[in-house]
């Protein structure tokens, strides 16, 4: 049940319009539904302020397009799905009305809320190679209603690309900094930016850098201060406490 509809029963009880009795009944609503296979979290939004994503890498597209249909019913409006093959896109497109982007393996289900957040969320990359992981980044902050600007293929062999967009770093609200190979980036505009930077290794890169481990570990040493790092490859991971902080 989405917070909006539980402060609404909640305010038509304070005013009257609702008994607390239908009240209650309206609020006994499972608080998940148990598909057999998996138990879906419908109450999520109301405790964390966003609703189930689905984890699509391993589900079937059937299980997939269950749990989809499952938050639908709950009241969700749009519905997140990572890590998502092309055959599980294709299944729910002829189901849902399916936005699918190919490069990060994202699918949108519904409509993408307009942005409430604060500010700006700015993802950069340090090459092409890692905007796979950015895009994933970039539209799960878009879903949970951010306004996303994208400065892609900045890295620091050739620096002059990022500093050209240094009003963009000193305004956003929060920046996603994604990078493989030696992972700089982050440390370079952590050093320029007043606001939180998530640094997100990548897996790109030659044999020393160990499937993004080199990049991880440079992170994690970065010099640079308000700079926090997860883990390799997880742009959902960081679109979503980019989102957490630009609705503070």
């Amino acid at each position: 049940m989405k917070k909006d509809a539980v402060l609404k029963i909640l305010r038509d009880v304070e005013s009257g319009a609702l008994s607390a009795d239908d009240a209650l009944t309206k609020l006994k609503l499972e608080p998940f539904e148990d598909l057999g296979f998996a138990k879906v979290d419908l109450h999520r939004e109301l405790r964390q302020g966003a609703a189930e994503v689905i984890y699509g890498q391993g589900k079937t597209p059937e299980h997939i397009a269950a749990i989809t249909s499952s938050l639908i019913r709950g009241g969700e409006e749009v519905v997140l799905i990572t890590r998502m093959a092309p055959e599980a896109a294709e299944y729910l497109s002829a189901r849902f009305e399916l936005r699918y982007d190919a490069r990060s393996r994202v699918g949108i289900v519904g409509r993408i809320p307009e942005p409430d957040g604060k500010g700006t969320v700015l993802v950069a990359t340090g090459g092409t190679t890692d905007i796979p992981v950015a895009e994933e980044a970039a539209l799960t902050a878009e879903c949970l209603g951010n306004s996303v600007k994208r400065l892609y293929d900045v890295g620091v062999s050739g620096i002059h690309r990022l500093l050209d967009h240094a009003g963009d770093i000193m305004t956003a609200r929060c920046i996603v900094a994604v990078a493989g190979m030696e992972g700089a980036l982050p440390s370079v505009i952590g050093g320029l930016a007043d606001c939180p930077v998530i640094a997100v290794p990548t897996s790109v890169g030659y044999g020393a850098a160990f499937g993004g481990v080199a990049a991880l570990l440079s992170m994690l040493n970065s010099c640079a201060s308000g700079l926090s790092v997860v883990n390799i490859d997880n742009g959902f991971g960081a679109g979503y406490l980019a989102s957490m902080i630009n609705h503070l």
